[in-house]
């Protein structure tokens, strides 16, 4: 590709599209972002629009922008963001509904995003985008009618098939239908894709119709050659080894059965609590030369004495397939959470390959 791929996403995170592009070396221009950084405004979408329209306000997002920041704080996940991709203040937007996508009508390649897997309150025969009105996917959705980009990619968890005995997915699926793309669905595994995390989630790719490309890629499973430990830093700071009270935690029976994971060559899911809790993947370390200070407790653990830890920060990005490269400017606390909601870049990296070889970007 010669030409500078435009692309939009929703509910953004830390950029893993972002990140895989970038390592595929293409060369792309962020046309708009949005994530809310987990916020909630105490207003509802209606309050605010007619609070708009009673005092004459014409740019919204501007308006729903200081409205985050007077009444939610600081966005830490645009904080990730901004510190890491080419992208100007009047291109981020705080809330996937208020965006108007008719503003961007044909001047996107690419648009990607998920949303959270919500209830339908209406489910029944008639299927269309008044179905889903209320929750995050109509927007996902409305934004690609008005958008229009040559290419979608909608990312979920697997849950959503199987949500609400199906239902959810049966109106998902007759929305996508209306959308005028051929799309598939394809349930991919980041350990499939060179990562050594077990991290099953479903990706929707659809193509523009007009554009006369078949849809259905064929997307390679990687064979995977390395492990956790493959990934971990060579040398980790005093404060991610845990007390006496941490170490026994983790290595009770009862935990190690669904909340912990020591060791492990192929990590658990991360997810947006890892680490905290003393929940995931944690590793042991047996006695060495190593100097740690007396907070930090030496136990036992499988018949060897040793120090147990939690993942760094650094390390669970790795482990998403982000590159050293990715700055971390928040804090422990934020960049968790913002690596166990963001996407596997690697599992985009090959979607996006195989998206390249229809030649729909030419």
């Amino acid at each position: 590709m010669s030409k500078k791929l435009k692309i939009a996403t929703v509910f953004s995170g830390i950029g893993a599209i972002e990140q895989a592009l970038m390592k595929l070396k293409l060369n792309f221009k962020i046309c708009f972002a949005c994530d809310n950084g987990e916020r909630e405004l105490p207003y509802s979408y209606k309050e605010i629009i007619d609070f708009c329209k009673e005092k004459s306000i014409k740019n919204i997002n501007q308006y729903v922008k200081e409205l985050y920041k007077e009444k939610c704080g600081i966005n830490h996940v645009k904080q990730s963001y901004f510190a890491n991709y080419d992208i100007s203040e009047k291109s981020w937007f705080e809330d996937i509904r208020f965006i108007d996508g008719n503003k961007f009508t044909n001047k996107i390649d690419l648009f990607v995003g998920g949303s959270p897997c919500q209830s339908f309150s209406i489910i029944g025969k008639r299927c269309g985008l008044e179905d889903t009105r209320g929750t995050l996917f109509y927007d996902f959705a409305r934004l690609v009618k008005e958008i229009q980009p040559k290419v979608f990619i909608y990312e979920n968890v697997t849950g959503m098939l199987s949500h609400d005995k199906g239902n959810t997915w049966s109106i998902i699926s007759s929305i996508f239908d209306l959308l005028n793309y051929k799309w598939n669905l394809y349930l991919l595994n980041s350990k499939d894709f060179g990562i050594p995390q077990s991290r099953k989630r479903i990706y929707v790719v659809g193509f523009r119709n007009d554009l006369n490309i078949d849809g259905k890629l064929n997307i390679p499973k990687i064979e995977l050659t390395n492990c956790v430990s493959d990934f971990l830093e060579n040398k980790v700071i005093d404060k991610y080894y845990y007390g006496k009270k941490g170490f026994e935690w983790v290595t009770s029976p009862k935990n190690l059965v669904k909340r912990v994971s020591i060791n492990s060559e192929i990590a658990r899911t991360e997810a947006a609590n890892q680490q905290f809790n003393w929940c995931g993947d944690m590793r042991f370390e047996k006695l060495s030369n190593r100097q740690f200070p007396n907070k930090v407790h030496i136990g036992q653990y499988n018949g060897q004495y040793g120090v147990m830890r939690k993942l760094t920060p650094r390390e669970c990005l790795r482990l998403m397939g982000f590159s050293d490269n990715f700055k971390i400017v928040v804090s422990d606390t934020h960049i968790y959470r913002q690596s166990g909601n963001s996407i596997v870049v690697n599992v985009l990296e090959s979607i996006v390959k195989e998206i390249i070889k229809t030649n729909v970007f030419k």
